[in-house]
This record gives C-alpha cells, structure tokens and sequence, in this order.
C-alpha cells in the first residue's frame, strides 16, 4: 500500500489547528541535544532479525514517528519497510521536519506477528535515541493490527510516547478472530452442512488451503439464490459487517448488491483471510486455538446486530420462501460448537488486545466500510479509554468502502490533528467540512485510495463525516 510540496504546510495548519505548522516545535531539535544535521538522511540496518528504517530530515523538528505495519498476508509483503501507509505521507512529514522509523518484525514474513512487534519496535526506539538522539516527543500510529500494536506500546510504556494514531484499527484481535469464527460458522452450518471443514486448528497447509476454498465457494454459490443471499445476510448481520466493499463505487442500496458487498468480505477477508490458513500461524504462535463459540447465542447477537443490518437479514429471508429465519438460528444452537484452548486465548489477550489505558491523546482514522477491520472495535476502545483514564480520544471517518482505503492527505491530516493536540493541548477544527477542505487542498498525488481487493489505487473525493459505530458484538473486554 505504498503510493508514492511544502506550499501545503499553511492550508493544514490553518485548517485544523489554527496555529502555523511548526510553531508546535519552537524549541525544535531532538531532546538529547544531538544535531539533527550530522544524522540526517537513511539509516538501515537489522536488529535481531528485524530489518528496519530510519529517516532523519535535515531540519528535525524533534517529533519521531513510529510507525507499525499491519498484518501481512502470504501474496502481500511490500518491498521495503514502510514508514506511513503512503510514500507521499513520508516524504510529506519528511518535508515538515518529522524523523520517521519503522521495524519489520522478526522475520519479515506474513502472519500474526504482534509478539514480535512489541519488543522489536521498542528496540528501534533505543536504537535511534543511541544513534540519533532522544525525541523530544515521539508518536506511535499504526495501520490495521498495526494499530493493536501502536496502542499496546503507548499503554505498556507510559511516558514514552506523547500520543498514539490507529489507521483502519483492528485493536481487539482476539474479537477479531472470534467475529471470523462467528461468520464461518454460519457459512459452515447453514452453507455447507454436509462438507468436511474444520474451522480451527488446521493440520496443515494443504488442508486449511481446501477449507477456505470450500468456504469460499459456498459462499460464491449462495450469492445466486434467494436463499443463499438470506443466510449471507445473516452472517453479515451477527458480525456488523457493512453493506459497502469498493472504495471507488457508491454503496449499493438495492437487496442483492448490499448483501453481494457482505459477502464479498465474508469470502476474502473471513474465509480466505482469518479463516483456516490465516489460523496455521496464528494457533502456531498462540499455542493452539483461541477463538471459540460456546455459549453463544446467535438469535441474541442478531438483536443486538446494528439496526439497519437486522432489517437487511429480515428482508432477505422475506424475499426467499424457502428459507426460514427461525429454523436456521435453531440449527445455529446446535450442539457443535468450538471451544478454545485457555493458553492460546492468554496469548491473543496479552498480544492484541488494546485495553485503553493510555493516558495520552489518541485519534483514529477509519473507512465507514470497512469490513475487515470492523469500526465497532474502535468505539469500544473510546468507551475504554473513557472508563479508564478519560483520556483525550478523537475518532475520525471517512464514509468509503474498503479496508484501509484512506488516502495519503487523509492520513497527513489525521496525524498533523495528533501532534497538534500533543503540542498545544488543541484539537483544533475536525469538523468533516473543515477536514475535507484541508485533505482538499492537497496536490492528485495525495488524493488516491488503495483498494485491497483489486490491489489498485484510484483517485477519491474527500469524504469525512459523522458516524457513530455499532456497538461491538463480541467484545474481549
């Protein structure tokens, strides 16, 4: 997702935060009193088998941005270590005085890789404060579980770091995988009651490979009847799962084509994504399986699903006479649940699960479509922050599809309304017309979204808006 001009320096600042650019580093330089001069430019190298990179500005304005990617997948390893979503963010906080670094994890290879994160990060940090100099702040932001990542380091280390940005935040990843569980679940149940497919602890490659395909293709296959989209949508419902998928097309609004975008996230990013192949390494890791559905009672989860996707099932199953919405969520109370194993569910909690303790500002970026990355996981985390510590907390969205589809001024934004907040205990203006009027100032090169599903980037309208997300199904805490 790396899609590679001074001029906009004003309109940003001007726009959300009423103070020049800069002036939140009238002090400038980087805490220890190291010249930033004689370190600047790229620094590359490996710690403990965790390649990373540094990148010092002449001009370093003291703020260090740490940045932590998201999960990789098998077919998706960027070349390089990324420093922000975008090139165009890094060259663009570059530009602006910011020294950014990143670590790939030990590794450098798809996968759960959180444990690992955690301690090779922090090792990046002490590397450039003993080779650069000590920031005098620094920001931890993170994309994806990238962001479960930022926020653990922010809450396990209090008085490192100023603040903390979470982009597309998945920060609950034990909910995460019990949510993929939840929706395969009813994939497997009411799609493919007669097919061999174990959901969790695979037993190898080969096998979990044949168990997404067989998910997946139940899934192809349901789209064409009535009664296939009514059990799609009820899948979809149970998880909150959105009713948009393209970042580049307006959402559907007619029955099928909403229940068409669920079960596109249903086939790529459940079954194919946290499915039976994305379990090998996570229960290789954890120590076993630790996602589970005992006890769960799937007709109370459609309850309290959010409204409008309640009625999509409802009105699904209305529109197919063959289907009977009371008869499936009796054969979703069946007696063949998954249990979990108490070592592998410690693991997820203690590497994965943000508990919002952090004292500090927090500001989150999110696609109102996002499926993979479910927006109820960031309202649960405001609601925790708030019951902790009633710390500063800013959610901001864009109304688009897609998982990550934010663009490079959208991210500029988000972290600028950060460090401003952290310089000068101001917000500043997050209205999404104001938003949407900075993002709009920015040159065609910051203006393009990424689309994980075609694996493309196009150019999107700024789209900020008010959204209030759905409460959180199967929250860990």
């Amino acid at each position: 997702m790396r899609i590679v001009n001074r001029a906009l320096a004003a309109a940003v600042a001007v726009c959300i935060a009423a103070v020049p650019l800069g002036q939140a580093h009238a002090d400038g330089g980087p805490a220890g009193g190291t010249a930033a001069g004689s370190h600047a430019g790229s620094h590359e190298g490996s710690i403990d088998g965790a390649p990373y990179r540094i990148e010092v500005p002449d001009d370093w304005n003291g703020t260090l941005v740490l940045f932590s990617h998201g999960y990789y997948l098998a077919d998706y390893l960027p070349e390089g270590v990324q420093l922000a979503a975008y090139e165009s963010t890094e060259r663009w906080l570059l530009e602006h005085g910011y020294a950014l670094a990143a670590s790939e994890y030990k590794g450098r290879g798809p996968g759960y890789a959180v444990e690992d994160a955690l301690v090779d990060q922090m090792a990046l940090l002490r590397h450039f404060e003993k080779k650069i100099g000590k920031p005098r702040r620094t920001l931890s932001t993170g994309m994806s579980q990238g962001a479960a990542i930022a926020g653990q380091l922010a809450e396990r280390h209090p008085g490192t770091f100023a603040g903390t940005a979470g982009m597309c935040s998945e920060v609950d990843t034990p909910a995460s995988w019990n949510t993929a569980l939840d929706v395969l679940y009813v994939v497997k149940t009411l799609l493919a009651p007669e097919a061999d497919i174990d959901l969790v602890r695979p037993t190898g490659p080969e096998t979990a490979a044949g168990d997404a395909a067989a998910l997946a293709a139940a899934v192809s296959a349901a789209r064409g009847t009535e009664e296939g989209r009514a059990r799609l949508a009820l899948a979809g419902a149970i998880a909150n799962i959105p009713t948009a998928y393209s970042p580049f097309e307006p959402a559907p609004t007619d029955l099928a084509g909403r229940i068409a975008a669920q079960s596109v996230w249903i086939e790529t990013g459940y079954a194919q994504g946290l499915g039976p192949t994305g379990r090998l390494d996570l229960e290789a890791r954890a120590g076993g399986n630790p996602s589970w559905n005992t006890g769960v009672d799937y007709r109370a989860q459609l309850a309290r699903a959010h409204p409008e996707l309640r009625a999509l099932a409802e009105e699904a199953y209305g529109a197919a006479p063959a289907a009977d919405l009371d008869a499936d969520l009796a054969a979703l109370a069946g007696p063949e649940r998954v249990g979990a194993d108490r070592r592998a569910v410690a693991y997820t909690k203690r590497h994965g699960l943000v508990r919002g303790t952090t004292s500090t500002p927090t500001v989150t970026l999110h696609t109102t479509g996002d499926g993979g990355a479910l927006a109820d996981q960031v309202g649960n985390w405001a609601e925790q922050v708030a019951a902790h510590r009633d710390a500063p907390f800013r959610q901001l969205y864009v109304e688009r599809g897609g998982h990550c589809s934010y663009t490079s001024a959208e991210e500029i934004v988000t972290l600028v309304a950060l460090d401003r907040k952290v310089a000068t205990g101001r917000w500043g203006n997050l209205t999404p017309e104001r938003l949407d009027a900075t993002v709009g100032s920015f040159g065609p090169e910051y203006q393009e979204a990424f689309d994980f599903g075609t694996g493309g980037a196009k150019p999107v309208d700024p789209a900020f808006t008010e959204f209030t997300p759905p409460q959180a199904l199967r929250p860990t805490r």
